[in-house]
């Protein structure tokens, strides 16, 4: 059971949940893997509180430095996407609020997240801490670098729009690893795309028109360090 707000949860909370997941799979999501991973993770926990009534309504939300948490749809296409095996660690360009780090937790062995505004990251960690999720590895940094130390990656999300495929993510693909990542520099002509690592050769697969937010290099303000935490 994981610890509540202060505040009473919104009646009517579970069927919005289950509303939100039959929509899920009229849209075509059909990994019922994934399908339970949405179901078990509290979105709630992971938009401020302002929009916790809208928290199972499929769109994206607000969360502050000018970033969002992904609509329901596109976190499970693209956790759908990555085929992920219980056994398999993960990295994750952009944590976020952590809603998407979360529905990785309960897909994988691990997951290796970066994030590159400290407040959120914090404010992430201490999501993760109460809902009882250790299987998360949090690093503050710039995460167009990668994490060299988890090279090769069996699998990389990135949860924000590249203006090309990130070279430093796709050439540490492990042989058989898949990158998800939407590419396009204008924010109305996104496309969400799957690599996937064959030997020394990468076939390119389009997901469809996405909306993200830009993947940017470096850090805000003048953060040059990189933690583990």
């Amino acid at each position: 059971m994981t610890p509540a707000r202060a505040h009473p949860v919104e009646p009517g909370l579970i069927q919005k949940k289950l509303r939100l997941l039959m929509e899920l799979r009229r849209a075509g999501i059909g990994d019922t893997r994934v399908l339970g991973a949405i179901e078990k993770t509290p979105r709630e926990k992971f938009v401020p509180a302002q929009f916790e009534d809208q928290a199972y309504e499929n769109m994206a939300l607000p969360i502050g430095n000018g970033q969002t948490v992904s609509q329901p749809y596109v976190v499970a296409l693209m956790t759908e996407k990555l085929e992920l095996g219980e056994r398999q660690n993960i990295l994750e360009i952009g944590t976020g609020s952590g809603y998407q780090t979360a529905v990785l937790a309960a897909l994988c062995r691990r997951v290796f997240t970066i994030e590159r505004h400290r407040e959120l990251l914090r404010e992430a960690e201490c999501r993760f801490g109460e809902l009882r999720m250790r299987n998360i590895v949090c690093r503050f940094g710039d995460g167009t670098k990668g994490w060299p130390e988890q090279a090769p990656y069996e699998r990389v999300l990135v949860t924000a729009a590249a203006p090309e495929v990130p070279a430093t993510l796709a050439d540490a693909l492990a042989r058989g690893g898949i990158l998800v990542v939407p590419v396009g520099e204008d924010h109305h002509d996104q496309q969400l795309v799957r690599i996937r690592r064959q030997d020394d050769r990468f076939s390119t697969e389009d997901l469809g028109l996405v909306r993200f937010v830009p993947l940017v290099a470096g850090l805000p303000r003048r953060h040059a360090d990189q933690g583990l935490t």
